[in-house]
């Protein structure tokens, strides 16, 4: 009887919560290893990392100095001081910028080179693949970015600078130099397990570095501007950056994993793109009334059927929509509150005076002309939300948008706290607000849609399937509700609340 290994032994997966995480995470760790071995055998590789961990940091110290006493003989130390601690957030992120050329070749790479099939032929799953080659590409730039911050942070405070950096600062910039690295290597995976070759994936990596490069210049403008910039418990922005980018790396992993399919990855060998093909399924789905594309009949039956069943999908993206912009709304008027954030607005006796008052600071009788201008801001806003809203997973949509709200709340607390009537306020927003709230609501969710459905497509789709149908559904609501609801509260805005306005002020 032939001897049993353990490669050959069958374990059953646990169902437990944190059981059935383990087990997957032990799996994808053999993948981890042998990939991290292959790496640190690989001359090409140690030989960036070493560079940009021992001599690199020496080359920012050197910088560091020089600068801080340059800026010293024209009386500007802070301009200095704050200098060193972004060098140190460059140190960290250069060494991490390796991890795009490993993460690149995790699927596509082994593909050309013909050892991507005896890894797929494996009994792992498609989870434990994707984790195990995700975490491999991470860990040698990682190791590479936390020496490198360290021989500079030594070099800091033992050298002639004898820095003594706040603590949360420095946990700050080591935090975000792991959330960048967590995005850059999620997003390279995705786009490693998506493509055909080498030369594609390097290509579609300017998507990733190019804004994580306008981060970073980002960071370093909070770092020497913000206000909280020697608060011990560290710069609030920075914090919101975090957080920010770890919801960025759930959707990536989330997208990542849904969207990776062993066996379409081994047949596909070319990608060709079919504008025509693609046109005539977003049109199918601009024109269906049902789920297996019928059309329809007359311009009623698609508004009786087809708009309806668009409405019935978009249900849940509504719902974060309102409930988002309710938020805004109530977080606008929580901030109006504070003592800090309020106008300097006199008490008023009637609403005439009202009028003349807040006329200083809004012009809310005089800016509501021009049918035109008002078509064309409201237009190109969402607009604006439904573009960013294609590469930020539909956050950008409930980013944008919601601004409005929270400036209404905030303006509702200041006429309440100043002790105005706010009918007129009601009058200036409701008369064509009826319309336009409405229309705006459905044209966010088209947004939010539009980018998040590719973090999880609908059963018996692919992403690319799932992504014409939400841009189908979009159309057909811009074409047939959104562009015509903006249209007639335009006129309404332009037209007739200005009037609204002027008989209940009196004028």
């Amino acid at each position: 009887m032939a001897a049993t290994t353990p490669m050959m032994m069958e374990r059953a997966a646990p169902t437990g919560g944190w059981a059935q995480f383990r087990y997957t995470l032990s799996n994808a760790l053999i993948i981890t290893r042998r990939e991290v071995r292959d790496s640190f055998r690989d001359w090409r590789i140690i030989a960036p990392i070493v560079v940009l961990t021992f001599l690199f940091p020496g080359l920012a110290q050197f910088v560091a100095g020089r600068f801080a006493e340059f800026v010293a003989g024209y009386g500007a130390d802070i301009i200095g001081e704050r200098t060193i601690p972004f060098l140190l957030m460059i140190v960290g992120f250069f060494p991490i910028s390796i991890s795009l050329v490993i993460a690149l070749e995790t699927f596509v790479g082994e593909k050309e080179r013909r050892s991507l099939e005896p890894l797929l032929s494996t009994p792992l799953t498609n989870t434990e693949l994707y984790i195990g080659k995700t975490l491999a590409a991470m860990i040698p730039p990682l190791v590479s970015s936390y020496g490198g911050m360290a021989v500079y942070l030594f070099s800091l405070v033992l050298g002639d600078i004898e820095w003594r950096p706040p603590a949360m600062l420095v946990a700050q910039i080591i935090l975000l130099t792991s959330v960048q690295a967590l995005v850059m290597v999620t997003g390279a995976v995705v786009v490693s397990s998506q493509t055909t070759s080498t030369r594609a994936a390097n290509l579609l990596a300017s998507f990733i570095i190019i804004p994580m490069t306008m981060l970073i210049q980002g960071e370093s403008v909070i770092m020497f501007l913000a206000p909280d910039a020697e608060d011990p418990n560290g710069i609030g922005a920075l914090w919101a950056i975090i957080v920010g980018m770890m919801v960025v790396v759930i959707l990536l992993l989330r997208v990542g994993n849904s969207i990776f399919n062993r066996e379409e990855l081994l047949g596909r060998t070319i990608d060709q793109l079919n504008l025509k093909r693609t046109a005539k399924h977003i049109w199918r789905f601009i024109v269906a009334v049902d789920d297996d594309g019928t059309p329809a009949r007359n311009v009623v039956d698609w508004y009786r059927r087809s708009v309806t069943l668009t409405l019935r999908r978009m249900r849940p993206a509504i719902t974060v929509t309102i409930l988002v912009c309710i938020v805004a709304l109530v977080g606008g008027y929580i901030i109006g509150q504070l003592p800090e954030w309020r106008l300097p607005l006199p008490d008023a006796t009637n609403l005439s005076q009202t009028a003349h008052t807040l006329g200083r600071y809004t012009s809310i009788p005089t800016q509501t002309g021009g049918f035109r201008f008002i078509l064309w801001q409201n237009g190109r806003v969402l607009l604006a939300a439904a573009l960013i809203s294609m590469f930020t997973f539909g956050v950008g949509a409930l980013i944008i948008t919601p601004v409005v709200y929270l400036i209404l709340g905030y303006l509702f607390s200041q006429i309440m706290l100043a002790g105005y009537n706010p009918s007129f306020l009601f009058a200036a927003i409701l008369t064509h607000g009826v319309i336009e709230i409405p229309v705006i609501i459905l044209a966010t969710a088209a947004a939010l849609r539009l980018g998040a459905i590719i973090t999880r497509p609908p059963k018996g789709l692919t992403v690319g399937q799932a992504w014409q149908m939400a841009l189908g559904d979009a159309l057909k609501l811009a074409i047939g509700v959104i562009l015509p609801g903006l249209i007639l509260a335009a006129v309404i805005e332009a037209y007739i609340t200005p009037r609204v306005v002027f008989a209940i002020l009196g004028g």
